[in-house]
């Protein structure tokens, strides 16, 4: 049953002028600069989903006592908009991220929010601030729908009131300079996720588990940081916010198997693009041993990550305490470089939509 309509409309009365946004989107970054104007709606037990609107960006009050800023009851999601040569607006697969909304909103005890009302959030405030989506070279409109606890309360139990809100920001190429391969810390002291866990949904506290062996990536010279399984050690799970792929010499594709590890949307759709450029793809344990045995061997050819920021990278080596691997070097390998071209080209446009993945911005 759906729950937003008559959705209120609200303009700000301060927009950004159009000469200081075009400077913004000329150079956009990533999440620094938003738009005009967000989405926000209310649950509570006795009401459901209600007061669906469109509002003035601008921050909340909250009460010293929510409950999100002490049990951290949240979800978010990450998807883009895009803007086609003639114009027309696009968002890719907003149905997908509707329903691992719903289902990380049942593991953090959250209301679920039917995938309709999710959609029709996103399109109603997409098409609002439409002119804050820039154009030209891997350009996007990020889109961050999320949801947090917000009663006023200490007691250990699920909210009692929930806010549901929309946010967007116009978003540059995450390789401005050109797609380079990215080096890996493989940490061997913290892991993301166990069995039971909060790995597959998508919140909060599995990213803040990550910043710091993310720093230690980074005081290695690395990138990015790959974590194996909670239980022996011994599987490679996926990135801090990235899934992983394994290109063989034979032509096939590995990547690890869902259960603790986020279900991404990307990971989802690069899965069905090799599948139709004939590559084989098997979702299974890989252990870190294949991982550095193959690429030292030949037998894996190239690794990658993929995920809505960065849509696909390539990895060029994995380094840890005593050691490195190199997949491949300044370049992209061939497989990376055609799965990520073939799905940027349905993002943007540029090819038939074959698996029906673009919702269009009316």
């Amino acid at each position: 049953m759906t729950a937003f309509t008559n959705i209120e409309i609200e303009r700000s009365a301060h927009p950004v002028p159009a000469e200081k946004r075009a400077e913004i989107l000329a150079k956009p970054g990533f999440g620094v600069t938003f738009s005009d104007h967000m989405f926000t709606a209310t649950w509570t037990p006795e009401a459901g989903w209600h007061e669906p609107r469109v509002r003035p960006y601008g921050p909340f009050q909250l009460d010293p006592a929510t409950a999100v800023l002490h049990y951290a009851q949240e979800i978010f999601e990450g998807l883009k908009a895009y803007r086609h040569e003639d114009g027309s607006i696009w968002m890719f697969r907003p149905e997908a991220n509707a329903a691992r909304f719903r289902r990380s909103a049942a593991r953090m005890a959250l209301p679920e929010l039917p995938e309709d009302d999710f959609v029709t959030a996103l399109d109603t405030l997409v098409g609002v601030d439409r002119e804050w989506i820039p154009s030209g070279g891997e350009m996007s409109l990020y889109v961050r729908p999320f949801m947090f606890a917000s009663d006023k309360f200490l007691g250990v139990r699920p909210a009692h009131e929930v806010t549901f809100c929309v946010i967007t920001s116009p978003a540059g190429s995450y390789f401005p300079s050109g797609v380079k391969p990215v080096n890996i810390w493989l940490s061997e002291e913290f892991t993301r996720a166990g069995r039971g866990g909060t790995g597959d949904a998508k919140t909060g506290g599995n990213y803040a588990s990550s910043l710091l062996p993310q720093r230690e990536a980074i005081e290695h010279g690395c990138d990015q940081v790959a974590f194996l399984d909670a239980s022996e050690g011994r599987y490679v799970e996926e990135l801090g916010g990235m899934n992983l792929f394994f290109v063989y010499a034979d032509g096939h594709v590995v990547t690890p198997a869902l259960g603790t590890i986020l279900d991404g949307i990307t990971r989802d759709s690069v899965i069905t693009i090799a599948e139709s450029q004939g590559m084989p793809v098997e979702q299974r344990q890989i252990t870190i041993d294949e991982w550095r045995d193959g690429v030292d061997s030949g037998e894996i050819t190239e690794v990658f990550a993929c995920g809505t920021a960065a849509v696909v990278t390539p990895v060029g080596s994995l380094r840890w305490p005593g050691g490195e691997v190199r997949a491949v070097d300044n370049e992209p390998g061939k497989v990376t470089t055609s799965i990520r071209s073939a799905l940027l080209d349905v993002q943007y446009g540029r090819v038939s939509d074959e698996h029906g993945w673009m919702y269009q911005i009316h």
